[in-house]
């Protein structure tokens, strides 16, 4: 049995995954930062591994649990932080194009060569058949002269629904990128793609419009007087209805479609309607269009003889029209998240320290509740208040220990202004878990001690303060609230579903720094 996942089944895909961003969708995305500790003392890989090269992520049971206790912070992710997206193809002149070709394959059964694109392309979507200029205007290739190169100046028309030729290609203006969408989601390597509401309806009034033909020119050809140089027309056949191509014999041969000049070559000379199948049939021809109309065949021409070689085959476009559904005509089976940390924004963002793990988790739930998270921004590291100021300042990334419990840590932040440190535990050695292997949580009025000096640590100790529940303001606006001198993480550990992680060289962050992070989703 053979089988294949088709391009609707991928945009199918991708469009589910986009409608479950939108504000009417039950489901919450958080992308989330994470891993502080180097991957270098990290025994949870079971290889060596390094800042420098970093490990790459693992899928399994076990390793969602670890993104968890590595986790940082999150930001949830709107409706407006995500698009459409397609490889991106800037215009350049000189270039050849590919071109719309409803039937791009590559060889398969007893088909041994198929029909690949100009550039050799074995899938339309593949394939170079739309271009973006420097003004952010895209374009669709619905011919590329027989695959030449474009030549001459930019295109610059817009209006919807009207082909039209520059550089000797025939184009098709399908949109115009926003500014928003220039800012969150055009890169180096995809640009975004959107439906234009006039060109998607100037697509629904030419419905299953003949627009362009593929041409292969034979020779020898000579009309019923012998003339090799002549003109005739004849009607497109198929399931659609009013379309007549007019064919166009120079020196015997059968003319390319447009050229750059419609003026004396093969072209549509009426588009007709409704087609998804149709054929032009060589024999089937006549002197003026006005007699396709005729009932009676002594109207034909009887047709174009003494020629080998030629055909000419319509190309079908795509459902409804070219440029009604430009998501699907161009191939957006991507879908790009943009992710923007502004700067600590309440202070839910740590910027006093990196991170090497990016992901997104859905439908997590608040700490302690059963209830979908919804918040903007989460803060998932821990907090201790303390009583008084220790005897000097905790480092980030130091070890810390609470000896009568046998706690293990790692600093995360110090806030000296407020007393309060900000922790997490990860599950191995000397992050976390203790020397038995054990994971005991920080707790009560047991001091907490940085490592030691000549380990590289502050040698601070400090006292967890006891009051029973303890409000902070803090600098950037956001208040945390203590029980018993400890503040647990905002979102619950092990809720929702991790589907994305990425193993990162370290990010540094800073207070006046912003991260602007793109996840792409290949469907």
């Amino acid at each position: 049995m053979s089988a294949i996942i088709t391009e609707k089944f991928r945009l199918h895909n991708a469009e589910q995954f986009y409608e479950s961003f939108t504000e009417t969708s039950s489901s919450t995305y958080y992308f989330f930062i994470g891993k502080h500790s180097s991957y270098v003392d990290d025994d949870n890989y079971g290889y060596s591994a390094n800042d420098n090269v970093p490990p790459p992520p693992r899928d399994d049971v076990q390793t969602e649990y670890y993104k968890w206790d590595s986790m940082l912070a999150a930001k949830l992710i709107s409706s407006a932080d995500i698009s459409y997206v397609i490889p991106r193809v800037d215009w350049k002149t000189n270039t050849t194009f590919d071109m719309y070709q409803h039937d791009i394959r590559g060889p398969q059964g007893t088909d041994s060569v198929g029909n690949v694109a100009t550039n050799g392309a074995t899938s339309l979507w593949n394939s170079s058949f739309y271009f973006m200029t420097e003004d952010y205007r895209v374009y669709k290739v619905l011919d590329n002269n027989g695959g030449s190169q474009f030549t001459g100046v930019k295109p610059e028309e817009s209006t919807p629904g009207v082909p039209f030729y520059a550089g000797g290609y025939y184009l098709l203006y399908m949109y115009t990128l926003t500014t928003t969408q220039v800012e969150k989601f055009l890169t180096n390597d995809f640009i975004p793609v959107s439906v234009d509401t006039a060109v998607s309806q100037a697509a629904e009034n030419n419905s299953g419009a003949i627009q362009v033909l593929r041409i292969t020119p034979g020779a020898g050809y000579l009309d019923p007087n012998n003339n090799n140089n002549f003109t005739v027309y004849s009607p497109i056949r198929g399931d659609g209805s009013d379309g007549v191509v007019e064919i166009v014999v120079s020196g015997g041969a059968i003319q390319p479609f447009g050229n750059g000049d419609i003026s004396g070559n093969t072209i549509v000379y009426d588009a007709g309607q409704s087609y998804t199948y149709a054929t032009v049939d060589l024999s089937d021809v006549y002197e003026e269009p006005e007699l396709l109309t005729q009932t009676s065949m002594g109207a034909s021409i009887d047709g174009v003889t003494g020629g080998l070689g030629g055909l000419i085959e319509p190309i079908i476009p795509p459902k409804v029209g070219h440029g009604y559904n430009a998501i699907e005509e161009l191939g957006g089976h991507f879908v790009m998240m943009n992710a923007r940390l502004e700067q600590s924004e309440g202070d839910d963002l740590t910027v006093a320290n990196d991170f090497r793990e990016i992901g997104i988790v859905v439908d997590p739930l608040n700490y302690g509740e059963p209830i979908k998270s919804t918040a903007v921004t989460r803060r998932q590291s821990f907090a201790v208040k303390f009583t008084n100021a220790p005897t000097t300042d905790f480092i980030i990334d130091e070890k810390i220990t609470q000896s009568t419990t046998g706690a293990v840590g790692r600093v995360v932040e110090w806030d000296a202004d407020n007393n309060i440190l900000y922790y997490l535990q990860e599950r191995h050695s000397g992050y976390g878990v203790n020397s038995s292997r054990d994971y005991v949580p920080f707790s009560g009025t047991n001091t907490i001690t940085g490592d030691l000096v000549s380990n590289g640590g502050s040698g601070a100790s400090a006292v967890p303060s006891s009051e029973t529940s303890e409000i902070v303001t803090l600098s950037g606006g956001n208040n945390i609230e203590f029980s018993n001198g400890y503040c647990l993480p905002e979102l619950e550990p092990d809720s929702g579903k991790i589907i994305y992680v990425e193993n990162r060289r370290p990010i540094s962050r800073a207070p006046d720094q912003t991260e602007d992070i793109k996840i792409i989703v290949e469907f």
